[in-house]
Formats: structure tokens, C-alpha cells, sequence
């Protein structure tokens, strides 16, 4: 007969927690965190997209529109519900103080935005007008393409657009003093960036600063025409999504690898070795 050992007579411990289970529930809910704020992030993108093709669809609609005449343009207080809208004006330019922004392309070939100031017929409201782009002289920078100014009343058809866009500037010179003819203003007529509060108060023209008048048409006075279209992102917040939802695809394809497919294959050889 088999003695009994004192071992066989103590009570069974209680079960020990499984480490590992304990484990694969802290990575599951990581995961499950990862993957809602991953996809969180990709539907935002996506939101910020949709939002952005209504206002393209918006700016479209406007451009459809028939053109402004100059009495309903110069009633307007606050032009931000016409902008991208035609309108037409007849007027004076004010070409001695033509300004050229440099460092703006047009297919790809650097070049100046020439901008010049439109007084307005029957009113005493100047309105800044782009007129469109010339190339710049690669030998003589300062050496400016000649650009015809017609004399006398003239008729301008164009959209209402915000003020000329801005570029970095990393140096800021010094605006000159308002002269008292602004036709003697001594203007610099190559910039980098024209803020119109500051050429109002520097010209003394009484110049409308909350818009523009970019001019429409084929080419013509030695311009060209072809506008780019308003940089608004879309196709980058499509690449930010599809970034978001594929850094969650890939959190799911790792779970499901390392907490579910590679457990069972070490199960299975530790069965079978």
C-alpha cells in the first residue's frame, strides 16, 4: 500500500490569474482606443473636405452669376457677399502708380501680378484692380515688360476677389511717405506684397481695402489672364484621411496578428510537437 504523503492531504491552492489574459485585455483595449481615434481623425478630414467642395461649388455659383453694374457695387458696404462675383465698371487708370508683385507664376513661369489702381466713373471710389501677369526679364530683374495703360474712359469687366494674396516675406522695407500728388509718390513699383491699408494711407487715393477687382478676358495689353484657381486643400485633407483609416487598418491587421493568429499557431505546435 502507497503511503500518504502530507502533500496529498493539504487543501488545492486557488488559481493563479493568468498573466497572460490579463495582458491580452490591456492590448485589446489599447487597440480599440487606437483604432476610434484613428478613425475619428479620418472622418474630420473627411468633414473638412466636404466642407471645403460646398465652398467651391459656392465660389462656382458665384462666378454664374450676371455682373454686377457699378451703382450696386458701390452700395455695397461689405463686399464679402458678392465676392468672386463679375462686375463691370467704367473708369480711369491710375497707371503711374501700377504696382508689379514679384516672385507670382503663371503655368509655371515666374513672374509679376501687375496691379493698378481704377478710379471709378461717377463716384469719387478707387478700386485696386489685378490686371493680370506679365514674365519677368530674366537678365534685368528691375527691367519691367512694357504694358499698354488706354487713355481716357475704359470699360472693365472682372470678379470681386479679396485683396491680393501675400507671400512670405522675410524682410519688411520701409513704406515710403505720402506724398502729396500721388502721382509724385516715388512709389516702388516691384513688390513682394501690397497691403492696401498701407497703400491707401501712402497714395492718399480713396482706395476700397476690404476688395479687389481681378480682371477677366482673354489676353490683352500685354497680359496674361489664365487666374489660378482658390488653393483650398481638398485633395490634401483626402490624404490626410486616407493616412488616418490606413494607420487604423493597420492597428486592426496587428491585433488581429499577434493577439489572435500567432497565439494559435504556438498553440497548435505546442499540440502536435
Amino acid at each position: 500500500m502507497t503511503p500518504v504523503q502530507l502533500n496529498d492531504l493539504a487543501p488545492p491552492s486557488p488559481a493563479t490569474p493568468s498573466r497572460g489574459t490579463g495582458r491580452f485585455w490591456l492590448v485589446t483595449v489599447a487597440a480599440v482606443f487606437s483604432v476610434a481615434a484613428l478613425a475619428s481623425l479620418g472622418q474630420w478630414q473627411l468633414s473638412r473636405a466636404a466642407q471645403k467642395e460646398a465652398l467651391q461649388a459656392e465660389i462656382e455659383a458665384q462666378k454664374k452669376l450676371p455682373p454686377l453694374d457699378p451703382q450696386a457695387f458701390l452700395a455695397l458696404d461689405k463686399a464679402t457677399s458678392a465676392m468672386h462675383r463679375p462686375l463691370r465698371l467704367r473708369g480711369l487708370w491710375l497707371a503711374p502708380l501700377t504696382v508689379y508683385l514679384d516672385n507670382r507664376q503663371m503655368h509655371g513661369v515666374p513672374g509679376f501680378y501687375v496691379l493698378t489702381p481704377f478710379a471709378i466713373e461717377g463716384s469719387e471710389q478707387v478700386v485696386l484692380v489685378q490686371r493680370g501677369w506679365v514674365q519677368r526679364n530674366f537678365n534685368d530683374r528691375n527691367q519691367l515688360a512694357a504694358v499698354d495703360n488706354p487713355a481716357g474712359l475704359v470699360e472693365v469687366v472682372g470678379r470681386i476677389e479679396p485683396p491680393p494674396s501675400h507671400l512670405l516675406d522675410l524682410g519688411k522695407s520701409a513704406t515710403p511717405a505720402p506724398a502729396a500728388d500721388p502721382a509724385d509718390a516715388g512709389l516702388s513699383r516691384i513688390r513682394q506684397n501690397l497691403d492696401l491699408e498701407a497703400f491707401r494711407a501712402e497714395t492718399k487715393l480713396p482706395l476700397r481695402t476690404d476688395v479687389s477687382l481681378q480682371q477677366i478676358g482673354a489676353s490683352s495689353e500685354g497680359l496674361q489672364r489664365d487666374w489660378p484657381a482658390p488653393a483650398l486643400g481638398v485633395e490634401k485633407h483626402y490624404g490626410y484621411a486616407f493616412q488616418w483609416f490606413g494607420l487604423a487598418a493597420l492597428v486592426v491587421v496587428l491585433y488581429v496578428w499577434f493577439q489572435v493568429i500567432a497565439p494559435y499557431r504556438r498553440a497548435r505546435r505546442a499540440r502536435h510537437g
